[in-house]
């Protein structure tokens, strides 16, 4: 039946009036803290520049007819780097996102995206963030724990902090940081570090590839048990939109947050490098173009605006599993307002 029968209905109301407290809970805690709320465009030039990312594409008519391609955006983050340019300094937003080809469990094509950006102020602050929102969310549930598919979380803990190749090294026996060097990604060190392991491999798979399958497959899952899982220091080819960390380059200021093996936060440190930028783009479209046979125009204004923005932290935070954690919900439809199917 659909979601707006009134017997499927009145079973979600009470999550979704839980939604909008929890979400003005969280917009008190910004306000607390000298944020600014900021509500940026959807119709983007482009929709980011990620390989996996696929995006919703229209037309802008002029008034003469003329069509101009235009995305549904991804994220609001080349618009809140922009703001940053233009001299703001904490901000965030509930941005309404589209993401094609994402439908499930934990995925819907429209969702809200929380984001927000600290100007001038290093990225471990995001990490302290997290935690504290995340409790806040729980405490506004009336929630004394996150559950989700026999897995629980406590979301009150101080979260566990170990970086990628440590995970890699604890749950799959892969020493991820002898595959990287120079900058350059080894494809047939980590193919056979993983073939070793019993992870399947295809003739054609990349780097990054054998990277996200052992992830998903191996660690993912035990990411979040107990308590928050905080995920740090991505290789930097992981990390597009993320600097360097300066004690090494072979990896970047990124972190995912994780609750009961569901990633709800992707932080950065944000790269403010436009050539370095204009680089890394171009690599993800050509893999894109590769792989799924399109590419994405680059945003020439975002480019321009990142020369002049600020060093700064961003993080997007997935507001609907949050809330579905919160409540105890076992699908992300649950707790939105609408949600059809495809």
């Amino acid at each position: 039946m659909p979601w707006w029968s009134p017997e499927i209905y009145a079973d979600r109301r009470p999550l979704l009036r839980a939604r909008g407290q929890i979400q003005a809970a969280l917009r008190g805690w910004f306000a607390a803290r000298d944020f600014t709320e900021v509500e940026t465009g959807v119709l983007q030039t482009s929709p980011g520049n990620e390989a996996h990312l696929h995006a919703f594409a229209t037309d802008a008519l002029s008034p003469a007819g003329e069509r101009t391609a235009r995305y549904l955006r991804t994220s609001p983050e080349f618009a809140c780097k922009k703001l940053l340019a233009a001299g703001e300094r904490r901000i965030f937003e509930f941005a309404r996102v589209f993401r094609n080809r994402e439908q499930g469990v934990l995925h819907q094509p429209e969702f809200t995206m929380l984001e927000w950006y600290r100007a001038k102020e290093r990225y471990g602050i995001l990490m302290a963030d997290c935690a504290a929102l995340v409790a806040l969310a729980a405490k506004t549930a009336g929630a004394c724990e996150f559950r989700f598919r026999g897995r629980t979380a406590d979301p009150f803990a101080v979260p566990e902090r170990v970086t990628v190749a440590e995970a890699f090294r604890q749950h799959a026996r892969i020493d991820l940081l002898a595959t990287l060097s120079g900058g350059n990604a080894d494809r047939d060190a980590l193919a056979a570090q993983a073939a070793r392991e019993g992870i399947r491999l295809a003739d054609d798979d990349t780097w990054s590839d054998i990277f996200s399958r052992v992830l998903v497959e191996r660690i993912e899952s035990k990411l979040g048990l107990g308590r928050l899982t905080i995920l740090d220091e991505y290789p930097v080819i992981e990390a597009a939109l993320a600097r360097p960390r300066a004690s090494d380059r072979r990896v970047a200021e990124r972190f995912e947050l994780y609750a009961c093996g569901v990633e709800l936060a992707n932080g950065f440190g944000e790269l403010t490098d436009a050539t370095e930028q204009r680089r890394r783009f171009r690599l993800e479209m050509d893999e894109k173009e590769r792989i799924h046979g399109e590419r994405y125009p680059i945003d020439e204004d975002f480019l321009a605006a990142l020369a002049q923005m600020p060093p700064a932290s961003g993080i997007a935070l997935g507001f609907d599993r949050l809330v579905m954690l919160a409540l105890g919900a076992s699908r992300i439809d649950q707790v939105m307002w609408t949600a059809d199917s495809l």
